[in-house]
């Protein structure tokens, strides 16, 4: 992962201070016939520094929602044991591409709960926090986290949630503990190039702000993203990228506030990627004046039991960052088609490797093929022509 690649500072010069110490200086003294005065002294040379250079590209992986149903508590106890769950094994597919990638970013839509439990599924989610390492195992870097689930555990759930991030390693943009990391956007350092995350939702399904601190998460309103994105440039951001949680709810479909906000966004100068959740199943990929909008990205991992509707299949999105100048343009843009299965143990497939394999039984081959043709329809289907992964 890239926040883990750094640029190396360049060896100092040695001094002539330093020379000194072993005689040096007086040997040259007595070659050139001349000796160090306290009129000449010797000349030292300074020590020099080799600053920090930008590559001239970069990745960036990012993936759906992680919504955290009572189906795969099961699959982690299975693949782990009833005192130690372990998501790695369900997501494990997508690791390749994740791994590849500079800086991959995930969406976790509901808050986690403490070790041990109590944990909720549908409505007021509190999911198991064992997801945390599986996600930083699997490569992902960052997590967005505003959502219409955000206040399902209060205050408390947005603490705690963001405080297991950061002990599995893992960045975080979306809600907040306090008014000051409210107002401070998230940048990550990524082989040197600074990208800013942020994060923002519709609503919270009607939940009210936790002690009507309205600070906690952002809502999606063009001109406080706008002034995020300012920011961010201000602080040094290369790049800036805005995860909107918006949409409607299992339809692949654009509604209102995606066709009119997406424009309005893309066309700021600060802003050069919009990212979409929610809707949980597979939405459209745009390109608008020069930069894109992946409209929804459907499920990382969930559980509709719904195995041969829309909602079983998500989309792993990657983005080629090329600097131009002092400004990074999207070079391009590509895609990867991803499936979950329902059977026990519940596992995401990327598609495309998936069926490489030999030997693939008819009816998984089918099924493959199938969100293979109606993923890459929707992706496509407002003209754009990202490049299947």
């Amino acid at each position: 992962m890239a926040v883990r690649r750094r640029t190396v500072l360049g060896a100092m010069l040695a001094g002539a201070g330093a020379l000194a110490t072993t005689g040096c200086i007086a040997d040259t003294a007595a070659d050139t016939g001349t000796s160090p005065t306290k009129d000449t002294p010797p000349k030292q040379q300074k020590p020099q520094e080799t600053k920090p250079t930008q590559p001239d590209r970069i990745t960036l992986v990012a993936t759906g929602d992680v919504l955290l149903h009572e189906r795969l508590w099961t699959t982690a106890k299975r693949d782990g044991s009833s005192d130690d769950w372990d998501f790695a094994p369900i997501i494990q597919s997508v690791q390749p591409l994740v791994e590849a990638a500079d800086l991959a970013v995930c969406h976790l839509e509901t808050p986690l709960a403490p070790a041990g439990g109590p944990y909720r599924g549908y409505p007021l989610f509190q999911g198991p926090p064992q997801i945390a390492a599986a996600l930083k195992q699997t490569g992902y870097d960052v997590c967005t986290t505003a959502s219409n689930h955000s206040f399902d555990s209060g205050g408390a759930g947005v603490d705690r949630t963001l405080k297991t991030l950061e002990r599995a390693g893992l960045r975080h943009a979306g809600t907040a503990r306090t008014p000051a990391e409210a107002e401070t956007p998230t940048i990550v350092d990524v082989r040197g190039v600074k990208v800013a995350l942020l994060s923002y939702t519709y609503g919270f399904n009607g939940m009210p702000y936790p002690d009507g601190d309205t600070w906690r998460a952002g809502t999606i309103d063009v001109p406080s993203i706008k002034a995020m994105a300012r920011k961010a440039r201000e602080a040094g951001a290369d790049i800036v990228v805005v995860s909107c949680h918006w949409g409607t709810e299992y339809s692949s479909r654009l509604n209102d506030q995606q066709r009119e906000v997406a424009p309005q966004l893309l066309a700021d100068s600060n802003i050069d990627l919009l990212l979409g959740h929610h809707a949980h199943v597979v939405q459209p990929m745009e390109r608008i004046d020069g930069k894109w909008v992946a409209y929804g990205l459907g499920n990382l991992i969930a559980a509709h039991r719904e195995p041969t509707s829309p909602k079983a299949e998500g989309l792993l999105v990657r983005f080629t960052f090329q600097r131009n100048g002092d400004r990074w343009t999207t070079a391009e843009a590509g895609y990867a088609p991803l499936l979950m299965t329902d059977a026990l143990p519940v596992r995401v497939l990327d598609v495309r490797r998936e069926l490489a394999k030999p030997g693939l039984a008819a009816a998984r081959r089918t099924r493959l093929e199938r969100a293979e043709r109606r993923t890459t329809a929707t992706v496509t289907s407002l003209g754009a022509a990202p490049k299947m992964l």
